[in-house]
């Protein structure tokens, strides 16, 4: 599981065109201390919303 967050949160930094919220908030902490930290960083706060989101069985709304 930690190694799929990773790859997510990678992705999500890499990949993606959009702007969103998170990948904002994780460019930051890329400027201030690194890529490999803001990945980490992001990939946790991913375990974090999915977690909170088995814990209220709430369905994700894109």
């Amino acid at each position: 599981m930690r190694k799929l967050l990773y790859e997510a949160a990678n992705s999500f930094l890499t990949r993606t065109k959009q702007s969103f919220a998170l990948k904002t908030w994780a460019l930051k902490i890329a400027r201030r201390r690194g890529l490999k930290k803001a990945r980490v960083a992001l990939a946790r706060r991913l375990a974090v919303i999915m977690h909170a989101m088995m814990r209220d069985v709430t369905l994700f709304e894109a």
